[in-house]
């Protein structure tokens, strides 16, 4: 692959058939705030601009991303062949050669999935309301929705499935930026109290969250225990790092125009 120098290659035991790859804001053709491998096509880049970025990212790869549109939910969709761009969901699985699992992150966190022996991959949106889940008592997430749709394409439960995954988690906001509020902690903390150590008071009603760690729990609860990648240091933060596209760091510039969010990464997983 000939992929930009900066661009993450997942650094973990996968087989040799699984290939992950996280861009950065190198390699592309778009400009300014979208300067320059903006893959969003809804953030007001030029339309040209991130077709030609997108082509360069499948020639790079090898393979077609599969682009979502995501929506901050825990949708879950399984790749094939005759699946075009645009189908809403935030988590992707794939069992066959050619198509790669692709989420879009710009302070989210991309989490990516491989299984020891089997041939399945997976990606996953994790922003803090898909990660949390809907309210109710138990916390269902792209987390717990992603490993449930894994386990139906391979024919067995969870807790069968789950100690042969492993795990990456890509760059995100990280836990000294992202500043939320108490709404945040409650949805967090109404499924599962063990989320109340990821949080950091850090004034009346606000707290830093730490993402990476929050992924993590919930990936531990489910049994997979082999996690690799981002681990809340400052090294894997969007709005810390200029290299990557961040949201927040975009938004709240000196003259940001409302609505201007910058552009948008990818994380990609596919099987050779």
């Amino acid at each position: 692959m000939g992929l930009p120098p900066d661009w993450l290659i997942a650094q973990w035991p996968a087989p040799a058939w699984v290939r992950a790859v996280c861009t950065t804001r190198s390699g592309g053709v778009s400009a300014g705030l979208f300067e320059s491998m903006n893959l969003g096509e809804h953030v007001g880049d030029d339309p040209a601009c991130v077709a030609a970025n997108r082509q360069a990212l499948a020639t790079a790869l090898g393979v077609r991303p599969v682009f979502m549109k995501q929506v901050h939910g825990v949708g879950v969709l399984e790749l094939n062949e005759s699946l075009g761009d645009g189908v809403q969901a935030d988590g992707a699985l794939s069992t066959q050669a050619g198509l790669a699992c692709t989420v879009m992150v710009a302070d989210c966190l991309p989490i990516l999935l491989a299984h020891r022996d089997r041939p399945l991959v997976a990606a996953a949106h994790a922003g803090w309301r898909g990660l949390a889940g809907p309210a109710g008592p138990r916390p269902e997430g792209i987390v717990e929705s992603t490993l449930t749709a894994m386990a139906r394409a391979a024919n067995c439960s969870i807790a069968e499935l789950a100690p042969g995954l492993l795990a990456w988690l890509g760059p995100c906001i990280g836990p000294r930026e992202f500043e939320v509020g108490s709404e945040v902690r409650a949805a967090f903390l109404a499924g599962d109290p063990a989320s109340a150590a990821c949080f950091s008071p850090l004034s009346a009603g606000k707290y830093l969250a730490d993402l990476p760690a929050l992924a993590r729990l919930r990936l531990g609860r489910l049994g997979v225990r082999a996690i690799y990648g981002n681990d809340g240091s400052d090294a894997w933060c969007t709005v810390r790092q200029s290299g990557f596209f961040s949201h927040r760091r975009c938004s709240g510039r000196p003259g940001a125009v409302s609505g201007q969010t910058g552009g948008r990464m990818a994380a990609c997983i596919w099987l050779d």
